[in-house]
C-alpha cells in the first residue's frame, strides 16, 4: 500500500469556499494532515501575496510546505518565503500581448506584491479586485510597466468579447501560454503550468508522482491532475477535468468536498477505491493501489 506523502490543492473552487474562506472542518483537516507529515502544496493562478493570508490561517508559516502560485510560475517555500522558482514572460511577449489588447480595447492588469496594476478600470478589474483583496492602482504609461517583463498578465473583460481575442493571441502561442480560469478572464503566462511546478516540489523532495494526491477543478489544473499518482476532481468541477480524474468528489467547495477527501484516504489512511462508488465519491479510473499516511 502506498503511503501518500504529498498533497496537492488547487485553491479557488476547490479549497476555497465561494466566499473565499476556509471551512472549520477543512482547517482542522489539513492541520492533522501536516501533523502526520505529509507536504502540503497550495497549487494557484493566484500572486503569492494573494495566497498569503490563506498560508496563514492555515498554519503554513510554522509548518514545511510550498506555495505554487501564478499557474506554476512562481514556487515558495511557505514557512521561510524563500523562492525556489520564479519565471517570467519575456519582455517582447508581454508587450505583445499588451498592444493587441489594447488596441481591442481591452484592460490589461499586472500584479506585484500586494498591487493590482491596470491599464484602465472596468466592471471586471473591479471584481478581480473584490476577489484577490489587492490594492487596485490604475497607470497611465501601463505598457513601459510590462517592457521589462512580468510573471503574468490577465485581461479582463466580457467572456463574448475575450473569446475572439484569445483566438488572436493563439498565433503566438510560442511566445506564452494563455489559460482561461475564469469566463471573464484570461491569464497570459510564461510556458509554465501547474504540474510542472509540482513535478519540481516534489523532484525537491524525492517523492514520487504514486505518493501524490492532487485535488482540482479548472482546466489550468489539468497537468497537475495528469501528474499525480492519485488525481481528485471536484464534483462542481469542469467535466473534462472529471474525465481524467481517479475520483470525483461527492460534495462541492461549499459542502467541504476536501476535508471529507483529506480525511477518508489521507488521514484515515483508507485505500483510494477502484471502480465502485463509495458515499457520493465516483471512481473514474482504474488504479493499481490505494493510497494512506499510514506507515
Amino acid at each position: 500500500m502506498t503511503r501518500i506523502r504529498l498533497l496537492a490543492l488547487d485553491m479557488d473552487d476547490t479549497l476555497l469556499r465561494s466566499d473565499s474562506s476556509v471551512s472549520f472542518r477543512t482547517r482542522s483537516a489539513l492541520r492533522k494532515t501536516m501533523a502526520a507529515g505529509v507536504i502540503v502544496v497550495l497549487v494557484s493562478s493566484r500572486t503569492p501575496a494573494a495566497m498569503d493570508q490563506f498560508s496563514r490561517i492555515l498554519g503554513f508559516t510554522k509548518k514545511r510546505g510550498y506555495l505554487v502560485a501564478n499557474n506554476g510560475g512562481l514556487i515558495q517555500e511557505s514557512d521561510t518565503g524563500v523562492i525556489i522558482r520564479d519565471i517570467k514572460i519575456p519582455p517582447e511577449a508581454a508587450l505583445l500581448v499588451f498592444d493587441m489588447a489594447d488596441a481591442e480595447g481591452f484592460a490589461v492588469q499586472i500584479y506585484d506584491d500586494d498591487i493590482l496594476y491596470i491599464s484602465r478600470s472596468n466592471e471586471f478589474t473591479e471584481y478581480d479586485q473584490k476577489v484577490t483583496g489587492l490594492r487596485q492602482v490604475v497607470v497611465e504609461n501601463f505598457r513601459s510597466m510590462v517592457a521589462s517583463g512580468c510573471r503574468k498578465m490577465l485581461i479582463p473583460g466580457d467572456p463574448m468579447l475575450l473569446s475572439p481575442l484569445s483566438k488572436l493571441l493563439s498565433m503566438y502561442a510560442d511566445k506564452a501560454r494563455l489559460v482561461s480560469v475564469k469566463p471573464y478572464l484570461l491569464e497570459v503566462l510564461p510556458h509554465v503550468d501547474k504540474g510542472g511546478a509540482l513535478a519540481a516540489v516534489a523532484e525537491r523532495l524525492s517523492i514520487s508522482p504514486g505518493e501524490t494526491l492532487a485535488i482540482g477543478n479548472s482546466l489550468n489544473d489539468e497537468e497537475m491532475l495528469r501528474w499525480a499518482g492519485f488525481p481528485v476532481a471536484m464534483v462542481n468541477g469542469d467535466e473534462r477535468i472529471k474525465e481524467i480524474a481517479s475520483l470525483v468528489t461527492g460534495k462541492t467547495n461549499d459542502e467541504d468536498g476536501v476535508a471529507e477527501v483529506i480525511e477518508r484516504y489521507v488521514i484515515q489512511g483508507i485505500p483510494i477505491p477502484v471502480g465502485n462508488t463509495i458515499e457520493g465519491n465516483t471512481v473514474k479510473n482504474d488504479n493499481s493501489e490505494g493510497g494512506s499516511v499510514r506507515s
